[in-house]
């Protein structure tokens, strides 16, 4: 599991997660755009592996922002959450590694984690190169 402070109000922390069409601002080694798919609640998305498709399970109420990924690769569920930490809002996402992706690339997927949550956190916090919608 990885946590990260974001001094920003947790319900605007969530309502920027929710959302994909934000996703590639902050993710910024892991998606290079996102659109609507063809299927209600999935995003077709472009990686720099190729396409996937994204859903985000939300539900703001409990801070729940888990979210699924499906590729040719492997399909990878992810589940986060935003809670207040006193301050502002505290994001924590759990990985695990999904069938069909070696530990190798798993370790190399996890390590560049940091980069996009700096990225978020800079966006959220009025510091980065997008404000948030």
């Amino acid at each position: 599991m990885v946590a990260f402070a974001i001094d920003r109000d947790p319900g605007e922390v969530f309502d920027y997660l929710a959302d994909a069409a934000n996703w590639p601002a902050w993710a910024v080694v892991n998606v290079r755009s996102v659109k609507p798919g063809a299927e209600p609640g999935w995003w077709e998305m472009g990686t720099p592996r190729g396409s996937g498709r994204l859903r985000i399970n939300a539900e703001r109420r409990f801070g729940i922002l888990d979210h699924d990924f499906v590729n040719d690769e492997a399909h990878w569920t992810v589940p986060a959450r935003v809670v207040s930490n006193g301050s502002g809002a505290e994001l924590m996402m759990t990985f695990y590694q999904p069938p069909g992706l070696g530990e190798a690339e798993l370790d190399r997927l996890m390590s560049l984690v940091g980069e996009e949550m700096a990225m978020l956190k800079r966006i959220l916090e009025g510091v980065g190169r997008t404000e948030p919608s």
